[in-house]
């Protein structure tokens, strides 16, 4: 996920049974205070996970390309040099 937040001390992944327990936890432990510390609780979403993945990959692909563009830009540039 990246270093979004540097203060992060981890993540946790707890799965309920029943959905009712689910949202129990996230309507109670959202924004608990445990050592000057904030809990944010969330439910799991398969969707949005698959969307930022994607994003993060499209990311990576469109840098990857840029580098392969400087490259070639370079090459001309060093060919026409030369020439």
């Amino acid at each position: 996920m990246g270093d979004k937040n540097k203060d992060t001390r981890g993540t946790a992944f707890i799965v309920y049974e029943d959905i009712y327990d689910a949202k129990a936890a996230v309507d109670h432990l959202s924004g608990f205070n445990i050592g000057g510390r904030y809990l944010v609780v969330l439910y799991y979403q398969p969707a949005k996970f698959q969307k930022r993945q994607e994003a993060e990959e499209k990311q990576q692909e469109i840098i990857e390309l840029r580098k392969q563009i400087q490259q070639k830009k370079a090459a001309l540039q060093q060919k026409n040099k030369v020439n």
